[in-house]
């Protein structure tokens, strides 16, 4: 055995090993305190990268599923509007069809004709609130909905615009279209049977367009959990195992620092080789 007051090889042996567990016990820790695994690219650079990939592609869903809900709402508000025009389309064809009785006498055809135009300007009352987020998809202007729906926003869902104000080509009803003769009831009858069934065909596209953003909508957000738990498999650190390593690198250190302690005292005993 080499006796040396210069060099004591135990104690710097017990002081990288010491140093080594420290490190670990400072990444466990972080682990434990961040959740993470892998929180940087020092850490594992590839797996990190792949992440950061994710993660982006998670914020672009998460745009996607703000541009459908918003797709949503504009057509609900556009569906339900048409619906409650299609409801008044019904009550104008039942007055329209009365007074185009030939034995009416004028004065009921005039209360006829009131309900009728009363019923005539809801609709245009109806189609001027049917908006939602500026946009309006029944109105006389060409507003249409263009939903992103993939993480690049290269790919987009339209709902076309539908015009069923009064006297466009779907409600051939005029905005003064009164039912007070015969011969412009009968001629309402027609206007209105027309309005009808261009609106049901309305509704129809509508109806088809929403249920493609629901659908879409669907996607995404089973999309987006998909990544999230694909993310969290990649870069997510398990705390239970991550615990246990933290108590035994915690007894590790403290082995680490009596066995450093007892190498430190090891060159005292040179002085016993020269006491007499």
């Amino acid at each position: 055995m080499t006796f040396s007051i210069n060099v004591n090889a135990s104690a710097l042996s017990a002081l990288q090993n010491l140093n080594a567990t420290s490190r670990d016990l400072e990444q466990t820790q972080t682990r434990i305190n961040t959740g993470l695994r892998v929180s940087s690219a020092q850490e594992n650079a590839a797996v990190f990268a792949i992440a950061q990939k994710l993660r982006g592609d998670l914020k672009g869903l998460n745009a996607v599923e703000q541009s459908l809900d918003r797709g949503i709402s504009t057509v609900d508000v556009a569906l339900a509007a048409a619906t409650s025009i299609s409801d008044l389309l019904l009550e104008m064809k039942e007055k329209a069809v009365a007074a185009a009785d030939q034995g009416l006498d004028s004065t009921s055809r005039t209360a006829l004709s009131l309900d009728f135009a009363a019923l005539r300007d809801q609709i245009s009352s109806i189609v001027q609130n049917a908006e939602f987020n500026g946009s309006n998809l029944i109105d006389s202007g060409s507003d249409a909905i263009v939903a992103i729906t993939n993480a690049d926003a290269t790919q987009t869902l339209t709902v076309g615009h539908q015009n069923i104000t009064l006297g466009s080509a779907n409600i051939p009803i005029t905005s003064g279209q009164l039912i007070s003769t015969f011969t412009s009831a009968s001629a309402a009858v027609t206007d209105v049977n027309s309005a009808i069934d261009n609106l049901n065909a309305v509704l129809t596209r509508l109806g088809a367009g929403a249920n493609s953003l629901d659908q879409s909508r669907t996607f995404s957000s089973k999309l987006a959990d998909v990544i999230e738990v694909g993310i969290g498999n990649l870069v997510d650190a398990d705390l239970a195992k991550e615990s246990a390593t933290l108590q035994a690198l915690q007894v590790k250190q403290q082995l680490g620092i009596q066995a450093l302690s007892i190498a430190n005292q090891s060159p005292q005993s040179i002085l016993s080789l020269f006491q007499g």
